[in-house]
């Protein structure tokens, strides 16, 4: 299971939400540049870079911070954030990033999700944020209609394979991941899932890899990372471990 250390760029500084609430910020660093570098010093293969200000406001902001980011470390990163166009999906895939995540795009454009699988195959991730089972878009300010399992089934027929999946209602919030909502988007969608939202604890880290064999392969760990609750070396080293327990 790979474990992706997350860096949340706003106004050009790491910093964590809680529930993605911009009136509940904390900072960590003024220097996310550095933050990467040290991620990938303590054995990270992959970044998960969001850029906050663009999620707001529907259009990248940070951009120089990623291409600093890109050039600062050798591992794979992917980014997400107010990207709506796919000039900007090239921009970042020309500038070296893994890979691009669309969210509110997947709900207001889905050709456009659809062009991109096309001309970019697995590089192209969707983000798929979820309040009360329903999608969240536009920085999670607005709350759509749409069930998020519909929405994946949808994004597995545009050509999208792996999704990264969020309760919002988790995330910031070390109280444990939902893993029943998890659970169900691995099994009823047969992608493959990057789970975010909640981790606290290393038993939370434990509780997702046992959904591993049923396409859960990865896991985002923001907030306790930073406040000190898991360190990234020993869920880097429980990433690797074979568990006996199954998925049930």
């Amino acid at each position: 299971m790979l474990i992706y250390p997350a860096i949340d760029i706003r106004e050009g500084r790491c910093v964590r939400l809680v529930e993605g609430r911009p009136d509940m910020e904390t900072v960590y660093s003024d220097d996310p540049v550095a933050v990467a570098g040290v991620w990938q010093e303590k054995g990270a293969r992959w970044l998960h870079v969001v850029d906050l200000d663009g999620a707001f406001s529907g259009s990248p902001k940070n951009m120089d911070v990623i291409r600093r980011i890109r050039e600062r470390v050798d591992i794979s990163i992917q980014v997400g954030g107010g990207i709506r166009d796919l000039k900007v999906v090239d921009d970042l895939l020309g500038m070296g990033i893994n890979r691009v995540i669309l969210g509110t795009v997947a709900i207001n454009n889905p050709d456009m999700v659809a062009a991109a699988s096309c001309k970019h195959g697995e590089s192209i991730v969707v983000g798929i944020d979820a309040r009360d089972g329903k999608v969240a878009i536009e920085g999670w300010g607005v709350t759509s209609e749409k069930n998020a399992l519909d929405l994946a089934l949808e994004m597995k027929g545009l050509g999208i394979r792996r999704i990264i999946y969020t309760d919002i209602w988790r995330d910031g919030t070390m109280k444990g991941p939902n893993l029943a909502a998890v659970r169900e988007m691995a099994r009823n969608t047969g992608l493959r899932v990057i789970a975010s939202g909640g981790i606290s604890t290393l038993e939370d880290l434990r509780s997702v890899k046992r959904l591993e064999r049923i396409g859960v392969e990865g896991v985002i760990i923001g907030k306790s990372l930073y406040a000190g609750g898991v360190s990234l070396e020993e869920a880097l080293s429980l990433a690797e471990v074979e568990l006996e327990e199954n998925a049930c």
